[in-house]
């Protein structure tokens, strides 16, 4: 696999879902770039990047709807596609868990078994 072929995963290791989605990774022999992103938040850039691998042109098909903050800040009222990536990047618990991303492509963990069409190329 070449590096633009690297799998990537946007890991939360306290999540269940996020270490079974890890585990079957590598099950299926890779070992993936392993980004604690609520350490090593991402970009605007990266966010947009996942959107488009997944396929979803609205961000808040991206974000954890659930989580307090996102309550707290009012963006289920938000319109704006940027002020919605900012929000993740400010906070990436608003991030939906896991994300894995291969080249261009992207699927989230959820259940983990939906990332193994992603896997096999």
């Amino acid at each position: 696999m070449s590096a633009a072929e690297d799998v990537v995963i946007w890991h939360n290791p306290r999540c269940s879902k996020s270490r079974r989605t890890l585990e079957l990774i590598r099950e299926a022999g890779i070992e993936p770039v392993v980004r604690l992103y609520l350490k090593d938040a991402p970009v605007p850039a990266e966010i947009r990047a996942a959107l488009a691998g997944l396929g979803f042109d609205d961000p808040r098909a991206l974000m954890r709807a659930c989580e307090p903050v996102y309550r707290e800040g009012g963006l289920a009222d938000i319109s704006d596609a940027d002020a919605l990536v900012a929000a993740m990047v400010a906070d990436p618990v608003l991030i939906e868990r896991p994300l894995v991303m291969r080249g261009s492509r992207a699927a989230i963990g959820r259940p983990p078994e939906a990332v193994l069409a992603l896997l096999k190329g």
